[in-house]
């Protein structure tokens, strides 16, 4: 009978010795996943898209469209890695959305603009749904982002086009 007390005595010492080192692997690895998963500005400029930025004459067509400026900001953020924007601020992203689509100047109001316009909304849409996971990645919420800012640089370059066409005068046979 000794023999089965110690039997099981040392079965008991094996399984609760084991679990406590376990825990503390865990633990461990959790900490360097989360700190690993952080994007930092140097992460952003790494990336690797054209950027067009808006002719002077665009400029000065857009100049009293309030949300594209508002939205110019929130570029300006998610190139310094700064993503608080899309943390639990659905209003505020759907009202901005809704006003920058509702106050488009008429000049570079065309069907080409506008479906940019929804590209864009789509990408913000899915940042910030990404943005706001737990379990998203460092690669996917990067990934997101390059959409998000390439959708916006395709944006800029349409607008250009749009008033760079307007400007032309060809003389038709």
């Amino acid at each position: 009978m000794s023999i089965k007390f110690y039997f099981i005595l040392s079965v008991y010492i094996l399984l609760f010795s084991c679990k406590g080192s376990q825990e503390e692997n865990v633990v461990t690895f959790d900490t360097a996943e989360k700190e690993s998963e952080e994007i930092t500005k140097k992460d952003i400029a790494n990336l690797k898209y054209t950027d067009f930025i808006l002719d002077s004459k665009t400029e000065v067509a857009i100049e009293t469209w309030q949300e594209y400026i508002q939205l110019k900001d929130v570029i300006n953020n998610v190139k310094n890695a700064d993503l608080s924007f899309f943390n639990d601020n659905d209003e505020t992203i759907k009202n901005l959305l809704k006003d920058f689509k509702k106050n488009i100047p008429e000049i570079v109001s065309t069907p080409s603009v506008l479906a940019r316009i929804m590209v864009l909304e789509t990408k913000i849409y899915k940042l910030e749904s990404l943005s706001n996971l737990n379990t998203t990645t460092k690669k996917e919420l990067i990934g997101v982002i390059k959409d998000f800012l390439v959708s916006f640089a395709n944006l800029n370059l349409q607008m250009n086009k749009k008033l760079e066409k307007d400007g032309q005068s060809i003389i038709k046979p």
